[in-house]
């Protein structure tokens, strides 16, 4: 009993728990840009369109490799000429960005090779990533709840005491990172050719699941 007569508060011990977890990417994402030049507006976007089919052909023709594709940014902009009076265009250009997300990662090596030596093509990526609802997360997340559970029971067995009743469970943050890795393949396409360029070998980057908690348990009294 305490002073005033009521019980004394049970023990507690307050927690965290981690887990970080690694695991193969499942699905990797290319950004296609396309480029076209041309004196005149319409000659411009003729090219245009003719070299943005050709990249959704080309991504399309990998069946269900490819999850998703959708066109971004869409330009065309008139360059003025520099010397004499008055606004003279001197060209147009143009540009539009394409995104293709691939689940089958054995098909991505030659694809983006094949986008890659089309005319006037950027390739930038692959972006490794789990996805969104991926079961890792959940993984990591259990794997943190049994971390906080490991590590409560290691302070009560020091005390002498033993785990109660668990008071509070809270999700401090799980990340996934989804940024480009490091040295990106940034690839230029060139003057078409006729002899097809061999498909890069491309090593998929592990992908690191990281969770954490803290938890509150009420322990038994220990023995001092």
């Amino acid at each position: 009993m305490t002073a005033d007569g009521t019980p004394p508060a049970a023990p507690r011990v307050h927690v965290r728990g981690e887990a970080r977890l690694e695991r193969d990417p499942e699905i990797a994402t290319i950004a296609v840009q396309v480029a076209a030049r041309g004196r005149d507006r319409r000659a411009a976007l003729d090219d245009l369109t003719r070299r943005n089919t050709a990249v959704l052909d080309l991504i399309r023709s990998c069946g269900d490799a490819v999850e998703q594709v959708s066109t971004g940014a869409f330009s065309i902009s008139p360059e003025l000429g520099q010397h004499g009076r008055g606004e003279r265009v001197r060209a147009y250009h143009g540009t539009v960005h394409t995104t293709a997300v691939l689940t089958d990662l054995a098909a991505l090596g030659e694809l983006t090779t094949r986008l890659a030596d089309l005319e006037l093509t950027t390739v930038t990526g692959p972006w490794w990533a789990l996805r969104p609802d991926s079961p890792v997360h959940a993984e990591a997340r259990r794997a943190a709840v049994h971390d906080a559970v490991r590590r409560a029971r290691e302070y009560a067995d020091a005390l002498g005491s033993g785990l109660d009743t668990l008071l509070e469970l809270a999700d401090t943050g799980t990340e996934d990172p989804f940024g480009p890795p490091a040295g990106a393949l940034r690839a230029f396409g060139g003057p078409a050719t006729t002899e097809a360029a061999p498909a890069l070998d491309l090593e998929p980057r592990r992908q690191t699941v990281f969770a954490q908690l803290t938890a509150r348990f009420t322990i038994t009294p220990p023995r001092l």
